[in-house]
This record gives C-alpha cells, sequence and structure tokens, in this order.
C-alpha cells in the first residue's frame, strides 16, 4: 500500500500546449481519490503521468516515498484498468487475469492462487474458461479489474473505466468498486468526467478546469461549499441555477436584487458580503434548495415569482422549469399536480444560498493586486513577477469567480439568525 504525492507537476506539450499546470495531489494510503471534470481538463493526462505512460515536464512524482519521475511504468508497482478492458481475445478469462503474472516468471501454484482468489472476490469464479466475446460489458469490466488485482500492486489507477457500460450496469459497477476498495483496502486513484461516479466513490474529489486544480475536497464539502462558479456549476444534477445581481442595504440588511428578484438574505452572509456592496455579483442557488410555497403567506422577501415552463415528472419527484422576470430557473420538487403556465411563489433555502462575485469585481481586485505590487516594484520592495502574476489573474474565465459566501457550519448559521 502507499502514498502517492504530487509536487507542482505540469505536462507542456509541443507547440507550448499546457495540459497540466502545477498540480498539487497528496493521496493518503488506502485512500480512494476521484479527478473529475470536462473533456480537455487534464484530469486523464495527470493520471497517465502517474502510471508513466506520459513523461513529466515538470515538477515531481513520488509512489511510496520513491521519486518515480524517470522509473519506467512497469517498475512503479501500480496497476491499471482502462476504459476499454484491453482484454486478449483469444484467452480464456483465466488466462487473461494470469497473462502479467506469467511474463514476470512467477511460479504455476502462485498465479492459481491469485487468479482464483481474485475471481472470488469478483464473483466471476464461474466465467474462467469463458473468452471475453462469451462476457457481458459488466463482466469484461470485472475481468480487468481483475487483472489489476492479481498484481497485489502498490496502487490501482482506473480511467474512466465505467465509460462503456450502460446506465443500470454503471450503478452496480460503482457499488462494487466501493465494495472492493474496502475489501482490499488499497490506495485508488480514479478518473471520471461523470460529477455522479465522483461523489459516490471517492473519500475526496479533485475538481480540474483546463489544466488546473480547482478544489479538493470531500464531497459533500464541495457540493456545499464550491470555491467559484465553475465547480458550483458542475457539481450537482440540475446543476445550479445563477443570477446576476447586486448587494444593497435596506434597514441595515443586506438585500439581493435582481429583475424580478428581491431576497432579504440570511445574517450569517452579511460579513463576506460587506465588500459586495452595490457591485454586481451572481446568487447561486440549487434546484433543491427552491420550493413550491405558493399560498403559504412569505414575505416579500423571501420569495420570488415565477411561471411553469416544463415539468419533468421523475417518480416521487420532478424537475421544474420555471421563467423568473424572463430569465430561466430550474427546480427540484416533491412530485405534486402541476401544469405549464402556473403562476408560482418560490420559496428558497437561504441558508443553502451563495453569492459569486462577478468577473468585474475579481478583475477590479486583480488590478489593485497588480498596482500595488508595481508601486511595491518602484520602491525596490517586491520583483516583477508578482506585478505579472497579478495582471493575469484579470485573464481568467468569468465562471472562475470566487465564491464570497461558501457557507459555514449549520450550528454557525443558527447562532446568526438567533441574533436577527
Amino acid at each position: 500500500m502507499a502514498e502517492v504525492v504530487l509536487e507542482k507537476v505540469t505536462k507542456v506539450y509541443p507547440g507550448d500546449v499546457t495540459a497540466v499546470r502545477d498540480v498539487d495531489i497528496a493521496v493518503a494510503d488506502k485512500e480512494f481519490i476521484v479527478l473529475v471534470g470536462p473533456s480537455g481538463c487534464g484530469k486523464s493526462t495527470t493520471l497517465r503521468m502517474i502510471a508513466g505512460l506520459e513523461e513529466v515536464t515538470e515538477g515531481t512524482i513520488r509512489i511510496a516515498d520513491r521519486v518515480v519521475n524517470d522509473v519506467p511504468p512497469k517498475d512503479r508497482d501500480i496497476a491499471m484498468v482502462f476504459q476499454n478492458y484491453a482484454l486478449y481475445p483469444h484467452m480464456t478469462v483465466y488466462n487473461n487475469m494470469a497473462f502479467g503474472l506469467k511474463l514476470r516468471k512467477f511460479p504455476v501454484e502462485e498465479i492459481d492462487s491469485r487468479v482464483k482468489e481474485a475471481a472470488r472476490i469478483l464473483g466471476i469464479t464461474e466465467l474462467l474458461s469463458r473468452k471475453p466475446k462469451q462476457l457481458s460489458g459488466g463482466q469484461r469490466q470485472r475481468v480487468a479489474v481483475g487483472r489489476a488485482i492479481v498484481r497485489q500492486p502498490k496502487a490501482f489507477l482506473f480511467d474512466e473505466p465505467l465509460s462503456n457500460l450502460d446506465a443500470k450496469l454503471r450503478v452496480g459497477m460503482r457499488a462494487e468498486l466501493k465494495k472492493l476498495h474496502r475489501r482490499l483496502a488499497t490506495t485508488m486513484i480514479y478518473v471520471t468526467h461523470d460529477q455522479i461516479e465522483a461523489m459516490t466513490l471517492g473519500d475526496r474529489i479533485v475538481i480540474m478546469h483546463e489544466g488546473v486544480i480547482q478544489q479538493i475536497d470531500e464531497p459533500l464539502v464541495i457540493y456545499r461549499q464550491p470555491v467559484n462558479r465553475f465547480v458550483a456549476g458542475f457539481i450537482g444534477t440540475p446543476p445550479m441555477n445563477f443570477v446576476r445581481g447586486r448587494i444593497e442595504k435596506d434597514s441595515g440588511r443586506d438585500v439581493f436584487t435582481a429583475k424580478g428578484v428581491r431576497l432579504v438574505l440570511s445574517a450569517w452572509m452579511g460579513p463576506c458580503v460587506s465588500g459586495l456592496d452595490g457591485g454586481d455579483c451572481y446568487l447561486g442557488i440549487r434546484p433543491e434548495d427552491l420550493s413550491d410555497m405558493t399560498g403559504k403567506g412569505l414575505p416579500e422577501g423571501d420569495r420570488i415569482h415565477a411561471k411553469v415552463e416544463v415539468v419533468e415528472p421523475l417518480g416521487d419527484e420532478m424537475i421544474v422549469y420555471l421563467d423568473v422576470a424572463g430569465e430561466p430557473m430550474l427546480a427540484k420538487m416533491r412530485a405534486v399536480r402541476m401544469s405549464v403556465g402556473d403562476e408560482l411563489e418560490i420559496g428558497l433555502n437561504k441558508d443553502r444560498a451563495h453569492i459569486f462575485e462577478a468577473a468585474e469585481v475579481r478583475e477590479t481586485r486583480a488590478a489593485e493586486d497588480a498596482e500595488g505590487v508595481k508601486e511595491k516594484d518602484k520602491e525596490g520592495a517586491a520583483d516583477s513577477t508578482g506585478a505579472e502574476a497579478a495582471e493575469a489573474g484579470m485573464e481568467e474565465e468569468k465562471n472562475l469567480t470566487r465564491n464570497a459566501c461558501p457557507g459555514v457550519e449549520p450550528d454557525e448559521r443558527a447562532s446568526a439568525r438567533g441574533g436577527e
């Protein structure tokens, strides 16, 4: 078993194309960590560098306290499971699982013992005499995992192993992988573009975007306290709603105002929105934190008026597409009778709301930082790289604007409400 550590790892391809930039990850021994992000975010490249299938341009990779930058893949003591299974079609399941051990000249008795034990763990003992073409997709994936298990590596690497399976099989295999990790108690690093897989499998999640890590934390922390708009919009199904507006003061209270929206913010949000007074920002609210409060007598500052555009029944719940003063919004509600065109009063769980800086606010901060560093440079107190770095911050994408109110613990919110 092993800890896997990446320190300032960067990968640059010919043509000065940076696929991964300054990645720092410390995977604890026996941890299940998931790298997730959209296509092209650098997650698979990062995994391939850990495996030794891609060279590291800059930085250091350690496996079990050994620097492996220049160590060949076969000598890193890791096992990798690929998306396409990579099984030999002319070999039986038994021989596919045993092949790697035979190449390493393991004794026949040990090979037989390891293969049968892995088959027992994965529930494929009765398939050992079959060939891959006689197996279902889920069975082939188990064989690929079994071939990795027999190696008894220090760490397992999974590169989108469930992508080729249908929805029902993916759900089943997610549970199997979770059980397998608990049974083997081995370090596992898993890559996927599916945020549901990431949330259900990982002890921690690493969210990547354009080669840069956005956030590393436990699934529920990322869900409840995303650091920026990209993370907030990527994690969660359906995605978070974003409404652009402004923070204003009204009788000492912080109020978010936008077209068709006027919400009195919870007291706990006061300190974190103080710097946004009068400036543009985004209110972020998840669909499951909206509810139909029509006729419940909510005060004006605690509700929004909306019209139903589309209803998607999902059994005991439904997804409702809303029109709020011409702007779209999604709500995930308990299933009730509802029709297109219905006028609703929507209540928000304001303790779950988020406020994100608008890009202009972030750019202003970056410009101020750059100007401040330049002034220090004139005095000889700093070098020019600081100013350049601050100016570079102005070029970041709008959806990377930070979460001004990432949330606090529930007891802190309750305390804040008690003082309202």
